[in-house]
């Protein structure tokens, strides 16, 4: 009986979270540092796609990968990342706040310029309301989807239509994935 109820409860917060990432924008103040950089190999660590803070930075360096919705950005551990429909390109925002941050945390650096391999879209960061820097692609900030635990998850796409990956040009793919 108490599984069942840890569980519901579990799945209950989780749709509260997800609720909360379909909302209209809410990010009030954070500056525009967004930068470019050529595609360069590094090797930098990334952020925990699953870490309760979403200021824990670390340097990224993105790259792709094939997946059944086709070929993707992913980090250097092989997580995939994300767009929000709700952010507007080259605001120097991201409209995920409070708890869309908990099921969608940012894909963050500590590094001046991100640096990616086969990843052709413009890459930069835009300044968090914390002072971390979040990645962009293309002017837009870039996510992990808490539930993608492994490399090559990509259980986030498409949930709540407003979430879709990151394709190397910095297009959205808005493809259904098949296997999940």
């Amino acid at each position: 009986m108490k599984k069942h109820l840890g569980i519901g409860l579990a799945a209950l917060a989780l749709a509260a979270a997800l609720s909360g990432c379909g909302g209209s924008p809410g990010t009030t103040t954070t500056s525009s540092a967004a930068t470019s950089a050529s595609p360069t190999t590094g090797a930098s660590a990334s952020a925990t796609p699953g870490s309760a803070s979403p200021t824990a930075a670390a340097a990224v360096d993105l790259k792709t990968a094939s997946s059944s919705a086709g070929t993707i950005v992913v980090d250097a551990a092989g997580m995939s990342v994300y767009y929000f429909t709700k952010d507007v390109k080259d605001s120097g925002t991201s409209a995920c706040t409070a708890a869309c941050l908990t099921a969608w945390p940012p894909v963050l650096t500590t590094a001046a310029a991100p640096t990616a391999e086969g990843v052709t879209g413009m890459l930069g960061t835009i300044t968090t309301p914390d002072g971390a820097k979040q990645v962009t692609l293309n002017g837009l900030p870039l996510y992990y989807f808490a539930q993608d635990k492994n490399p090559g998850d990509i259980l986030g796409q498409g949930v709540n239509s407003v979430w879709y990956l990151a394709g190397p040009t910095g297009d959205m793919i808005r493809t259904a994935a098949s296997g999940y």
